[in-house]
């Protein structure tokens, strides 16, 4: 039996085939095996502390302050209460709003360093407590009860990390913040946070993190104080067992209500200055 004769070309590419497969073969293979899925946004993993080399947001304040309003909210039941520097800043007098047309006149001391002030009235209310502790995780959530617009409303947000909020103009500084991504409002209240101001930022137990401070409304983004701002800015009028004490458990669903139930108690009131 006589098999055909394979032509030269075919011969000759069934032994460079070979060859290719033995050198492929006998090749070093040192791969990585593939990295594990990106978490989103670093969600979960704790904060680190505060650093000059954090990003940096800039905010120009006018060389004269303007009359305004904002949010104040109870940390003492004798009548001490925060709010945001540049609501209070300038101002011959401030007053809590305690109901329509009426308000208890506040003594104003300023955070020399930060976007925070110290309020103190002729009585108070329930102190909302203090959660500043706390460690933080980023992606977790906050709640900002106030007055949006000098009208009641709120705020809800997710955690992204740490900024420096570097001011221009009237109290010049550099200050550590907590910027947030915006997820949440009340219904219909379109545009601008302003008012929001000095509002507290609550956890998922009702516990203060920080005063809510400045919006980036293009952005998206909400900041606020930092913990270690007011933990100094309070120092010994800080409550014994005030960051142990626990709020209403808050969520995305029960936020408006919780908000409601606080400036009706007016542990979260509205403050205006009076002149300057």
């Amino acid at each position: 039996m006589h098999f055909p004769k394979l032509p030269d070309w075919l011969v000759y590419a069934a032994a460079v085939s070979a060859l290719l497969i033995v050198a492929v073969g006998r090749q070093e293979r040192s791969d990585a095996p593939a990295p594990p899925p990106p978490i989103p946004g670093e969600e979960g993993l704790p904060l680190g502390p505060a650093s000059p080399f954090d990003p940096s947001i800039v905010v120009q304040v006018p060389s004269k302050p303007e009359p305004g309003s904002g949010t104040a909210f109870s940390v003492g039941d004798d009548g001490v209460w925060l709010t945001a520097r540049h609501v209070v800043d300038g101002c011959k007098s401030a007053a809590i709003v305690v109901a329509d047309g009426r308000g208890v006149a506040a003594k104003i001391t300023i955070d020399p360093n930060a976007d925070a002030a110290i309020l103190t009235t002729e009585g108070g209310a329930p102190a909302v407590p203090l959660g500043l502790s706390e460690p933080l995780r980023r992606g977790a959530r906050a709640y900002h009860p106030g007055f949006p617009q000098g009208h009641p409303g709120e705020a809800a947000s997710r955690l992204l990390g740490r900024e420096n909020l570097v001011v221009h103009g009237r109290g010049a500084r550099t200050e550590p913040v907590l910027v947030w991504a915006e997820v949440g409002r009340t219904d219909n209240l379109k545009g601008t946070l302003s008012g929001l101001s000095g509002a507290p930022a609550l956890d998922n137990a009702g516990r203060v993190i920080g005063v809510t401070v400045a919006e980036s409304p293009r952005r998206g983004r909400i900041y606020t104080t930092a913990p270690e701002t007011l933990k100094t800015l309070l120092g010994p009028r800080r409550r014994h067992g005030a960051d142990t004490a626990m709020g209403e458990a808050i969520t995305t669903e029960n936020y408006g209500r919780v908000a409601d139930g606080l400036r009706r108690d007016l542990r979260v009131a509205q403050v205006v200055c009076l002149g300057v």
